[in-house]
């Protein structure tokens, strides 16, 4: 059974942490195939998590936020 899209609020909350992991990995100069490379992901993953096509699981996050050196709060405010 497909299950129901989220409701739009938290579409759009989720593409604000796809926005803010995108601008830190730009500010970082990283590309997504190395941000995956640095967070043990890969980029497809990291593509769609900043596309907001899929949610992030916290361990990815948790990984993400570590590749780029960024406290997990400034991804998820």
């Amino acid at each position: 059974m497909p299950s129901a899209l989220p409701p739009d609020r938290i579409l759009q909350r989720r593409r604000e942490v796809g926005d803010r992991i995108r601008a830190a990995r730009l500010h970082a100069n990283l590309t997504q195939e190395k941000l995956a490379e640095l967070a043990g992901m890969d980029r497809q993953t990291i593509n769609r998590i900043e596309q907001a096509h899929a949610s992030p699981k916290l361990d990815n996050l948790f990984r993400i936020a570590d590749a780029l050196h960024v406290p997990l709060s400034d991804l998820v405010e």
